[in-house]
C-alpha cells in the first residue's frame, strides 16, 4: 500500500486553454520542471488509453537528467486523465472549472526513495510553474 500525495493550483484561466497547455507538447516543454536551472527539451502524448507520455527532464549544465515516461489508463477530455508509471505508480489529474478558473489536482503514489515532502515539494513546484506559464500565456 503506498502513500499518496495531492498537490493542487488554482489557474486563472478557463478549463480549455488549462487542459491545452497542460497536455499539449509545445506547452509542456515549457514549464514541466520544477526549478529554473532545470529544463523539459522535448515531450510527446499520444492522449489516448494505452497512449505513452514522456518528457525529458534535465539540468541545464548537462549535470543530470532523466526521461519521465508513463501510459494512460483513463482519458475524459477536458476532465481528468490517469497513468501509470513505469515502476506502477498511479497518477490522476483532475481538472475542475470554478468560474473564471480552473483547479488542478495531481494525486500520485509516493516513491520510496525520496521523503513524503520532497516529493509533494517537488510535484507542486512544477504545478506551479504550469500555473506562471499558463496565465502568462
Amino acid at each position: 500500500m503506498s502513500n499518496k500525495i495531492t498537490v493542487t493550483a488554482k489557474v486563472n484561466a478557463d478549463i480549455k486553454k488549462v487542459w491545452d497547455c497542460y497536455t499539449n507538447p509545445e506547452h509542456i516543454t515549457k514549464w514541466n520542471f520544477a526549478d529554473p536551472s532545470w529544463q523539459c527539451p522535448s515531450a510527446t502524448n499520444d492522449m489516448r488509453v494505452g497512449g505513452k507520455y514522456s518528457a525529458r527532464m534535465e539540468a541545464k549544465d548537462g549535470s543530470f537528467g532523466f526521461d519521465f515516461e508513463a501510459v494512460y489508463n483513463e482519458v475524459i477530455e477536458g476532465e481528468k486523465f490517469t497513468y501509470a508509471m513505469p515502476d506502477g505508480r498511479q497518477v490522476t489529474v483532475v481538472f475542475n472549472e470554478n468560474g473564471t478558473q480552473t483547479d488542478v489536482i495531481v494525486t500520485f503514489d509516493a516513491e520510496e526513495q525520496n521523503s513524503l515532502e520532497m516529493q509533494k515539494n517537488g510535484w507542486q513546484a512544477i504545478l506551479d510553474n504550469f500555473k506562471k506559464y499558463t496565465e502568462a500565456n
